[in-house]
């Protein structure tokens, strides 16, 4: 602490670069401090820095941390815990640029994988960004001292004080995280896809806040679709368990159908305690699939779904950089089953009409050799029956779907009903008769080529920048990922970003061991679960979350220039 209050008396007033000067290692009483990069100039990026906390000082019981489990969820609750620590004792702005900012990265209502705090033996790592304060693009050392060795010492303390004194909120954090996790694993020893607790609290604030709506309609299942499943620590629950196979949600409009399947989408994380989803688990292979028009495809078999198309342009290996709702949903779905997804998540109002239904009318007058849409009603008994791929599909507008589901969710004014029955005497059969389809899953390997993947933006510089989450920009190129509605964290982003960048370089050597995009992507993740986030970066940062498998290759499919290896010139290893 000494060195470092002498080395700020020394650069005070002294142009902004002279903060280079306290990279190093300072002794507090209560952590090690450690500078690893010093912003150049005030309106950079915060200067990175670590937190040393030993076991000593946190007394952290071992039970806490003695799985990966349960380090997650107390490395979750010890980031929340600093992060309010800093909105209570730090000022913020103090002058030019970022001048006074201390911050964490952002926590959402998902408990994520993180590299933003790490508990190892007891010992906490705490991750955090400092905007050493200027004035005129000068060292201001006096408010330097105010933030390192006032605001600094009073979060650490703040932010081990719950975990010191209220053990038992911390013990119920986990145990919620646990609970989870347990109940999402008995989904498939119950031949279920998706379970929502009685009592959980589904509707959401707004659109871009997704805390629990006060005062909402609580969720209560249906005594005909209703299961029982054991949590270790809370015991056992009754709720909604959607079984595998095809489930329709209908209803009226605003009587809460897609805010159910929002939900579900969301079930393949774990939630913070309170969040009113924190008891909706689904299986972890579940994608949400929707229109997208104007994405990029490269060399997806949709033919499955789009046989033939103008021009005679080659559906089994299709290309655009302007997709339609129909052919991109049907790429969605394709490159979703090459991915190993046991369940798609669909919703009437985010699809394309025509790739969902076509009426006898419109059959009468479009006849079946002017139209190359096989729609999804004809084919999502093939994906259960044929592929063991479950759908569940919110469907307000069409009848056509009765006949093909096993299970029928009613929403009406937020209260759920089991209308099978009914729905099945309204039903007919809509397949048409003595039509083989081909076969769902597709054998194209696609091998990327290398130069597309390189992250360099210029001679000497990579670039990979995550804006929020709705844009990747990597390299010299902009990935637009806005629809991945299972993508919940920027730090998610940021971490496919690294992650590609990861693949590439790993692969370099070899042109990518030729091996399938889905493959050699797996081959990268596995590395980061088996290694930490860190080895991703080339210097240490707090802002990575684990993403999954199914959105990291969804945002190469999206690449604008991805390019592959030409068929005929693979020496495949699968």
């Amino acid at each position: 602490m000494n060195k470092l209050r002498q080395l700020l008396d020394e650069i005070d007033n002294h142009g902004y670069k002279a903060y280079k000067n306290l990279v190093g290692d300072f002794q507090f009483p209560d952590f090690l401090l450690r500078i690893d990069h010093v912003q150049g100039d005030p309106f950079a990026d915060p200067s990175r820095c670590r937190l040393f906390i030993k076991a000593t000082k946190t007394n952290i019981p071992s039970y806490f941390f003695n799985t990966r489990g349960r380090t997650i969820a107390l490395e979750d609750f010890l980031g929340r815990s600093f992060s309010d620590a800093i909105k209570q004792e730090v000022q913020g702005e103090r002058g030019d640029g970022m001048s006074g900012e201390m911050t964490v990265t952002v926590y959402g209502q998902e408990v994520l994988e993180r590299n933003t705090v790490l508990v190892q033996d007891g010992d906490i790592e705490l991750r955090i960004r400092i905007g050493l304060p200027a004035v005129k693009r000068t060292v201001n050392a006096e408010q330097a001292k105010t933030m390192l060795f006032e605001e600094l010492p009073a979060v650490v303390i703040k932010g081990l004080d719950v975990l010191q004194n209220n053990i038992v909120k911390v013990q119920q954090h986990i145990d919620s995280v646990e609970d989870q996790q347990s109940l999402r694993q008995q989904l498939n020893e119950r031949n279920l896809v998706a379970f929502i607790a009685d009592g959980s609290h589904l509707p959401r604030y707004s659109g871009i806040d997704d805390r629990p709506l006060p005062e909402a309609i609580l969720f209560k299942a249906p005594a005909s679709l209703a299961v029982k499943l054991v949590q270790p620590h809370a015991g056992i629950i009754r709720g909604l368990g959607i079984p595998e196979g095809i489930t329709l949600i209908v209803g009226g409009g605003f009587h809460g159908k897609s805010t159910l399947l929002h939900a579900i989408e969301r079930g393949v994380y774990d939630h913070i305690p309170n969040d009113g989803r924190e008891k909706v688990v689904t299986i972890s292979s579940a994608v949400k699939i929707r229109a997208e028009d104007r994405r990029a495809i490269t060399e997806v078999d949709i033919s499955p779904f789009i046989s033939t198309l103008p021009q005679g342009k080659n559906t089994r290996h299709f290309s655009t950089q302007d997709a339609s709702g129909s052919t991109s949903q049907a790429a969605n779905i394709m490159e979703a089953l090459s991915i190993g997804t046991e369940l798609l998540l669909i919703d009437e109002d985010t699809s394309a009409t025509n790739f969902m239904i076509q009426d006898e009318r419109m059959q009468a007058l479009v006849s079946k050799d002017k139209e190359p849409i096989t729609p999804l009603v004809h084919r999502i008994r093939d994906l259960y029956q044929d592929n063991a791929v479950s759908v569940t599909l919110v469907m307000g507008g069409s009848g056509d779907y009765f006949g093909l589901a096993d299970t029928v969710i009613m929403m009406d004014n937020y209260i759920a009903k089991d209308v099978t029955l009914e729905a099945k005497a309204l039903a007919h059969d809509v397949v048409p008769k003595g039509i083989k389809f081909r076969e769902l899953k597709s054998k194209n390997v696609r091998v990327p080529s290398l130069s597309c993947l390189s992250p360099k933006y210029d001679k000497n510089r990579d670039k990979i920048q995550a804006i929020g989450t709705r844009i990747l920009r990597y390299g010299q190129i902009e990935i637009d990922v806005s629809k991945l509605e299972q993508l919940v964290d920027n730090a998610q982003l940021t971490a496919i970003g690294y992650l590609m960048c990861h693949y590439y370089e790993q692969n370099m050597q070899d042109d990518l061991n030729h091996l399938d995009l889905v493959v050699g992507l797996k081959d990268a993740l596995i590395d980061v679960e088996q290694l930490g986030l860190d080895c991703l970066t080339p210097f240490i940062v707090g802002s990575l979350a684990m993403p999954r498998i199914h959105e990291l290759v969804a945002t190469v499919n999206r690449m604008r220039n991805l390019a592959l290896r030409k068929r005929g010139q693979i020496g495949l290893s699968l």
